[in-house]
């Protein structure tokens, strides 16, 4: 049979570790919704801008209640460094809705590639990064832009899936070592 002590030390324990459960929970919830860059319309001159939010201080201000966000960076940085962050209000209404990759995805979504017609669904960002046809007919990687520009890109270019991405990066490096071949038509020889 435990102690009073005992009792009273479990008792704490079972707290504390409930509070650090809701601590963590918060922490890595804020940190998990404000990371990444986000596109949102400037309010000084209503053009788009590429800004990222203060990941850290909105999950440590998140502890403690509501998350007191800030900049981290913006493009019209360091000429407009001393402005209101007004922009804020923004990522605060609809914080996925203006993250960039989320941008990306929903255009992704539904679409078929421009070069191979195949359908595209959730896009693997960390592994498989789609690209895009240009107006010219380059296939380009999104590293090529600036995420202010995503709006005008997303107007003029085409989507094209990973695959097609790598092997037309590869056909325009390599020429030389791309043979194109006429697709077959009917059955392939048979071996004999």
């Amino acid at each position: 049979m435990p102690t009073p002590f005992q009792m009273v030390l479990g008792v704490g324990v079972l707290v504390g570790l409930g509070v650090l459960f809701v601590f963590m929970r918060r922490l890595t919830s804020a940190l998990l919704v404000y990371r990444g860059t986000r596109v949102v319309v400037c309010p000084e001159n209503r053009e788009m801008v590429a800004v990222r939010v203060d990941a850290g201080r909105a999950a440590r201000s998140a502890t403690r209640g509501r998350p007191d966000l800030r900049l981290e960076s913006c493009t019209r940085w360091p000429e407009k460094a001393g402005c209101g962050q007004e922009c804020l209000g923004q990522v605060e209404a609809a914080p996925q809705a203006c993250l960039l990759r989320s941008i990306l995805g929903d255009w992704y979504l539904g679409k078929s590639c421009a070069l191979c017609s195949r359908s595209f669904g959730a896009i693997h960002w960390h592994d498989r990064e789609p690209g895009l046809l240009a107006p010219d007919g380059k296939v380009v990687a999104w590293d090529g832009f600036r995420a202010e520009q995503v709006v005008d890109v997303l107007a003029t270019h085409k989507p094209v899936c990973w695959d097609c991405r790598v092997a037309e990066s590869f056909r325009h490096e390599h020429p030389e070592l791309v043979i194109d071949r006429p697709p077959r038509l009917g059955p392939p020889p048979s071996m004999a």
